[in-house]
């Protein structure tokens, strides 16, 4: 990956990311990002479940990688909290993401990082 272009669709609702997706791989894109943020109630945890398997099939039938950064109301208990993790999830997807397309990913496995959240280190070898 020598460059990268961003082409955005907005939609009214994360059930609605699988059909964005859909129209940036009949565009022709290499990779999808799709951001989300979802609520703390069981209709939002279910409609996130759904859509994501709908993310998931889309991957699966179209050989092109969807990265899911969805942020949920309920993993913070601020609003600031909430920002500082949503931009730390997007930066290390996005970091994640290039990697992967240049096939430098693997080096970073196993080693204990998190999107959103502090790194917890590398697994250790007993």
């Amino acid at each position: 990956v020598s460059s990268v272009m961003i082409e955005r669709i907005t939609v009214p609702g994360f059930k609605n990311t699988p059909w964005a997706a859909k129209q940036l791989i009949n565009k022709g894109v290499d990779a999808i990002m799709v951001f989300g943020w979802i609520g703390p109630s069981l209709t939002d945890k279910i409609t996130y479940a759904v859509a994501s398997m709908g993310l998931i099939m889309l991957q699966i039938e179209y050989d092109k990688p969807i990265i899911d950064v969805t942020i949920h109301e309920d993993e913070a208990g601020n609003e600031e909290e909430l920002f500082n993790i949503a931009v730390d999830r997007s930066r290390k997807h996005a970091r994640s993401l290039i990697l992967m397309l240049r096939g430098e990913l693997t080096k970073w496995a196993g080693m204990g990082l998190r999107q959103g959240r502090p790194d917890v280190g590398p697994i250790m070898k007993s």
